[in-house]
């Protein structure tokens, strides 16, 4: 095989389907399919590249929807384990697991939202609107106000 004959040294890029070959992480092995019945993992194959800053956008919105769901986990798990207990028995575990479920929450459904959004750049269609913010608005406002009750109960109970 001469020089340049596999893509690597003529300057040339691989093509786009030896780079998608290459993406086993974009690649789900279990046939996912999205609404419109192409694969979840084939987002680079549809459409047209879109502007390099909304697809790097796209990316930095699913990072931060990670960081997200690790904080979630994380106090849920620091109230359920650190907190002192509470003058109502099982408080920790009922402020501690929502947190824990809508961590999880996020975190699974993240991806599939990157994925819809970077098909949606690619085929210059107007971006889906997303439930998921108003999952996790409910979820910490209920989790707050029961904390609100939990913390007024303690203290009336202390005087």
């Amino acid at each position: 095989m001469g020089a340049g004959e596999d893509g690597h040294g003529s300057g040339r890029l691989p093509s786009r389907r030896a780079w998608s070959a290459r993406a086993w992480w974009c690649r789900p092995r279990n046939g996912r399919r999205s609404r419109d019945g192409s694969r979840l993992g084939d987002v680079g194959l549809v459409g047209q590249d879109p502007d390099v800053r909304f697809s790097l956008a796209n990316e930095r919105t699913f990072l931060a929807w990670i960081r997200t769901s690790l904080a979630l986990l994380a106090g849920g798990v620091a109230v359920v384990q650190v907190v002192p207990e509470f003058s109502v028995p099982g408080a920790r575990h009922v402020l501690g697991v929502p947190l824990i479920i809508l961590g999880t929450t996020v975190a699974a459904t993240s991806y599939r939202r990157w994925v819809i959004v970077e098909r949606a750049m690619r085929e210059r269609r107007p971006l889906p609107v997303s439930g998921l913010p108003r999952l996790l608005a409910a979820g910490v406002a209920l989790v707050s106000t029961a904390a609100l009750i939990f913390v007024l109960v303690a203290s009336r109970g202390a005087r």
